[in-house]
């Protein structure tokens, strides 16, 4: 690793440096630069990223070390992983976070650098794979994946939206090399696409698909959790890093921690703490990040999310993006389990929370909750100026929606939702006497 200097004062300039990305660290009274690269829009990533930096719980981690330095951390905002792992295999960020995909190709540029990094911990998940979305314009005629062959379809190659992509039209049985027109670009780019009609379709990753849906300029295609799949976003670290700052990365790890109990005491005032430092719309980001949002925080590597990892690197192996990477040794959970303590066992097999249905009222800092999707329905026929957003889960595979965007079905005394009109069709097709509903027309049976 090629060492970088920095402004340092007179007195250490003839001091040994560090290795740490962009900082010095020459004994007691130094100043050490923490580098951490984060994705501010990617809120899936917020208890190690946006979040955690609005709170200072890594800033105030580090000033209790009390070992002689004084610390400094510089947080980098990307919209992506790439540049992440990019800045970090030539030593200029030290701890990133990014999604599934993204960490393998981490995990091989470090190796084949000569600059190895590490997943260290787990920031937000979704079991099924509900992260990921594929969306279509609102007036489009698409109604389903396999619609999608000879069309022209926007995403980011090598994220893991691409992963679900690639997965979802393989099993609508397209070659996702050939049946579709594949555009690689970044999610602002491919949203802006999208909006002008130069594409067909977008999939792309949290808070995209989201966003846009609210902002009514796009509709859901395909829930990434009918894949039954499990999607997850980590932190990466890098290894020559760890090695000599192991407190620090300790201390990260406790203040990641801090971040995801904070997240999940106070959702609304997360919620809107993300939505101020992002510039996204609250109700989004409570979509993802909620109570009962698409995504579930905890730092534990999970073994299902391994195995998950594990999974994931054919994919990028078929799209000629990487080698055989050695999951196993990019894995290290020794600093998390010490950064967590005892709590870390209990951890590994803590269940997400249940699906609920929400409304968030004008005003509130509370959401209320309710048994069924029908009950929520009656609330807002009921309170029709009062509503600030609410969110239903999917019938079938549980992701979050809103339920003003939903596919909503009428099955006997039944309401229920969908996030994607083909799987309100299969179940349709799979029960006699059901039928799709307008929103509206769905409010007034709930009332």
């Amino acid at each position: 690793m090629k060492r970088t200097a920095v402004t340092l004062s007179a007195a250490t300039l003839l001091l040994p440096l560090s290795a740490c990305g962009g900082s010095a660290e020459a004994g007691s009274g130094s100043t050490v630069t923490v580098t951490v690269g984060y994705q501010s829009k990617t809120i899936n990533t917020v208890t190690a990223g946006t979040l955690l930096r609005s709170l200072g719980y890594f800033e105030n981690q580090l000033n209790s070390l009390h070992n002689g330095h004084t610390y400094k951390v510089d947080w980098q905002d990307y919209a992506t992983g790439a540049p992440i792992t990019a800045q970090m295999t030539a030593g200029k960020i030290d701890i990133g976070s990014m999604g599934d995909f993204p960490l393998l190709l981490n995990a091989a540029r470090g190796k084949q650098l000569g600059s190895p990094t590490h997943l260290v911990s787990v920031t937000g998940y979704n079991l099924r794979g509900g992260l990921n979305t594929v969306v279509t314009a609102p007036d489009s005629p698409l109604s389903s994946l396999k619609d999608l062959k000879g069309k022209k379809v926007s995403t980011s190659v090598g994220s893991a939206a691409d992963g679900t992509l690639v997965r979802a039209l393989q099993r609508a049985g397209i070659d996702p090399d050939k049946g579709i027109s594949k555009l690689n670009q970044q999610p602002a780019v491919g949203a802006s696409a999208l909006s002008s009609g130069s594409v067909d379709a977008l999939s792309q990753f949290v808070a995209w698909p989201g966003l846009l849906a609210y902002q009514g300029k796009a509709k859901a295609l395909y829930d990434g959790a009918q894949l039954n799949l499990p999607t997850f976003h980590g932190v990466t670290a890098r290894e020559k890093f760890t090695q000599r700052h192991p407190a620090v990365l300790e201390a990260f790890l406790k203040a990641q921690d801090q971040a995801t109990d904070y997240l999940d005491s106070h959702p609304v005032t997360a919620a809107e703490k993300v939505a101020e430092a992002t510039g996204l719309p609250a109700e989004v980001v409570y979509l993802y990040n909620g109570a009962h949002g698409i995504s579930t925080f905890n730092p534990a590597l999970a073994p299902r999310l391994i195995s998950a990892l594990k999974r994931d690197v054919s994919v990028l192996k078929a799209a000629k993006l990487t080698g055989d990477i050695d999951v196993d040794s990019f894995v290290d959970d020794r600093y998390v389990k010490k950064a967590l303590g005892a709590s870390y066992a209990k951890r590994l097999t803590t269940p997400p929370p249940p699906a609920a249905s929400e409304v968030w009222a004008k005003g509130s800092e509370k959401t209320l909750s309710f048994n069924s999707p029908k009950q929520l329905l009656a609330h807002l026929a009921a309170h029709r100026n009062g509503i600030r957003a609410a969110y239903v889960p999917d019938a079938t595979t549980g992701t979050l929606w809103f339920a003003d965007k939903a596919v909503w079905v009428t099955d006997g005394d039944q309401l229920l939702p969908f996030v994607a009109p083909a799987t309100a069709q299969d179940y349709v097709s799979a029960h006699g006497g059901a039928r799709t509903v307008s929103y509206r027309e769905a409010l007034e049976r709930a009332s």
